[in-house]
């Protein structure tokens, strides 16, 4: 929505048709820009082909692959690690690798990673998505400094406790085992947070967009914490 609003032509993507089709029609009717969905699992070969062919020259990557459940680690098996980092590490990486050459011929390139505040400041339960996020910053750490010279930047945003439909599906997890309705759950949630409330979609993805912008040519290798001073450091 944030891209759209500042006059970007998008590509959407999801596995849901039924989701991702009104989706794509909503953001061409709010903002009269040209919106492509591709039905597609990034995380396979084929998907990334259906997604390159619909836009094999981005100016722009936003990388925003689900993060495997929340489970004990010592219930994962070889499988589901190997799952997790797939999604959370390999995947952008295969589609950064795929893009920025591109990008950095033409001279100007913005890829954003959608990672998690648990990559600085760990929640238990969500061990695998934190390592796989945190290798995926690691592995970029390098990378981002090879193109600077070209106007490509590579950022990373972390998002802390969003109102999001993740969110308030895990509070009626929560309140499952606690007894405690969800409204409660995710009152609790807010209570830690200074801001005194949960992010927007809307907030989180402004920020996106000035990053993926002219502006800010002069910031790479950074990450970003969305999270209303949750996490309580300086630096």
């Amino acid at each position: 929505m944030a891209l759209a609003e500042a006059g970007c032509d998008v590509v959407v993507n999801g596995r849901n048709a039924d989701t991702l089709e009104p989706t794509a029609d909503e953001i061409r009717k709010r903002f009269n820009v040209n919106v492509q969905p591709v039905v597609a699992d990034v995380s396979t070969a084929e998907g990334q082909s259906a997604l390159l062919a619909a836009c094999p020259e981005p100016d722009i990557l936003v990388n925003n692959n689900g993060g495997p459940p929340g489970r004990n680690f010592r219930e994962l098996d070889r499988a589901a690690m190997v799952e997790g980092v797939i999604q959370n590490m390999v995947t952008p990486i295969e589609l950064i690798r795929a893009v920025i050459d591109g990008m950095a011929e033409r001279g100007f390139g913005r890829i954003v990673n959608i990672t998690s505040s648990s990559v600085v400041a760990p929640i238990p339960g969500l061990d695998l998505s934190s390592g796989a996020r945190a290798g995926l910053t690691a592995f970029l750490g390098g990378i981002c400094r090879e193109v600077a010279d070209r106007n490509v930047t590579i950022n990373n945003i972390l998002p802390g406790k969003m109102d999001t439909d993740r969110l308030r599906g895990r509070a009626r997890i929560k309140a499952q085992r606690s007894g405690k309705s969800p409204e409660e759950e995710v009152a609790a949630t807010v209570a830690e947070i200074p801001a005194g409330r949960l992010g927007t979609a809307d907030e989180f993805g402004q920020l996106c967009a000035f990053l993926a912008s002219q502006h800010a040519s002069y910031i790479t290798g950074r990450n970003f914490l969305v999270d209303g001073g949750l996490f309580p450091g300086a630096f």
